[in-house]
């Protein structure tokens, strides 16, 4: 009756009808006949998922084991199924891979640099736009530890030290870190580093989300340097040099003005 109930089909309508060919959906139907053929063979198999189709045309998830079965003299006369409706749970299941892949794609394609660690430290995330502005490809990259391997020295300690935090729950927010490219040129970038967790909430790792800044961090360098020039330039000028606020304050007294006053 319970199997009449799911599948929309009567006993009367079922029986002496090829149960692959009419019941089983097709791109299950080889592996499933395996099974049988397996379990008319003597060997049973326990908690195989196969898909039913109704009736009404939907489809049913039943995890099933497939017994031999025997008459008195112990001849093989069939198989008989005991199955259990995971109908629910497998649409469950299908729609979380669905969003998981889709995740992945929008991850892997991202506009932004996208990488990660696992608790040790090494690299398991690596997007198409991480792999593009470092020349590191995700193979060359995975299961390397990140900070010894891709952050330039003046900076591991840092860093390190935002990436412990976030294995311990404590994210960060907009740091900047200088990546080595396999070129050995030098990316900037402004990352948020933030705790990965797994479904019963234990930290796994650290996921962090970058915007490359590297054309304005080269800018501020250049006007820092040329501002730093600028003063010494000023400082060791031959001739006196002095200014004042708009309170008519000096704010300017280069050294050949204190050498000559």
């Amino acid at each position: 009756d319970k199997t009449a109930e799911i599948t929309g089909f009567s006993g009367e309508e079922a029986f002496n009808q090829p149960l692959v060919a009419t019941f089983i959906m097709p791109n299950l139907r080889k592996s499933v006949q395996e099974v049988l053929d397996n379990a008319l063979m003597g060997r049973g198999t326990s908690n195989y998922e196969l898909e039913f189709l109704t009736k009404s045309n939907e489809v049913r998830y039943l995890l099933v084991n497939a017994t031999t079965r025997r008459d008195a003299e112990n001849n093989i006369v069939g198989v008989v199924s005991v199955a259990q409706d995971v109908t629910e749970a497998a649409k469950h299941d299908r729609a979380v891979a669905a969003m998981a892949n889709e995740l992945r794609q929008l991850i892997d394609t991202a506009n932004a640099p996208i990488f990660g660690i696992d608790v040790r430290g090494d690299v398991n995330e690596w997007n198409d736009k991480t792999a593009e502005i470092t020349g590191f490809s995700g193979e060359e990259a995975f299961n390397q530890p990140l900070v010894a391997t891709f952050i330039m020295p003046n900076l591991r300690k840092s860093v390190q030290e935002v990436l412990d935090n976030a294995l311990m729950g404590r994210g960060t927010s907009n740091y900047e870190l200088e990546f080595l490219t396999k070129s050995n040129e030098v990316r900037y970038l402004l990352v948020n580093a933030t705790t990965r967790r797994d479904a019963e909430n234990n930290i796994v790792g650290v996921v962090s989300v970058a915007q490359d800044v590297t054309e304005a961090a080269k800018h501020d360098r250049a006007v820092a340097a040329m501002a730093n020039e600028l003063r010494q330039l000023i400082d060791t000028a031959n001739a006196p040099i002095f200014g004042i606020d708009v309170r008519g304050d000096v704010n300017e007294w280069n050294d050949k003005t204190a050498e000559i006053t």
